[in-house]
């Protein structure tokens, strides 16, 4: 199933045709997104466009293990959360991946409400570090601006217009155009509402 862009996304490392469309079934059910991959290849060369949602792993997978999937995600920069499914006779292994960063562990066979639960568990929990990642970028870059560039960009997040910031700030108008085109460009952005949008985020630090 391809998962729309405005849902939330979960990863399926499945090789059980049945388990994956069961698996569909539930979470469309749910509003929430799907995209599945047949083997550990899949997810691994899929690994660069990895940005969003979470990842439900089996641990029994053909010619390798979710242990040593989990470990090559991770050296592959994959952050998301991991939820591991298994069988009781590979608790241990699945101990293994929790030490090693995963979210949580199902033992098969999960109730479906705790596979939702521990779903949104792991989603919420990447929209937090989403948030935080966009808000120590926002703090990073407005960090490069001078004194005057942050009067400049306070003022037109307020809405003010050039003239109304020079006359506040006693200066010229023409001067305030050249602080506003260095800000713009310390701040790596082409459009005014990219900029604003920066410092409301930053904002969010408070």
């Amino acid at each position: 199933m391809s998962a729309s862009l405005f849902k939330p996304v979960v990863h399926i490392l499945a090789s059980d045709a049945l388990v994956r469309d069961a698996l569909d079934v539930l979470l469309s059910s749910v509003g929430l997104g799907s995209i599945f991959y047949e083997s550990p290849m899949e997810i691994l060369a899929a690994a660069p466009a990895l940005a969003g949602g979470c990842i439900l792993l089996d641990i029994v997978l053909p010619e390798t293990d979710g242990f040593e999937i989990q470990a090559r995600l991770l050296q592959l920069g994959v952050t998301l959360p991991i939820i591991v499914i298994t069988a009781l006779d590979h608790v241990s292994a699945a101990t293994r991946m929790t030490k090693a960063g995963a979210l949580e562990i199902l033992k098969k066979p999960y109730d479906d409400v705790v596979l939702l639960d521990t779903i949104n568990k792991a989603l919420a929990l990447r929209s937090r570090a989403d948030l935080e990642a966009k808000i120590n970028n926002a703090m990073r870059r407005i960090g490069k601006l001078s004194p005057r560039e942050r009067d400049i960009l306070n003022g037109l997040v307020a809405g003010q217009s050039n003239k109304i910031i020079a006359y506040e700030l006693s200066i010229s108008v023409r001067t305030v155009e050249g602080h506003r085109a260095r800000m713009m460009e310390r701040l790596g952005v082409h459009r005014l509402a990219e900029a604003v949008s920066l410092a409301v985020i930053a904002k969010l630090a408070d």
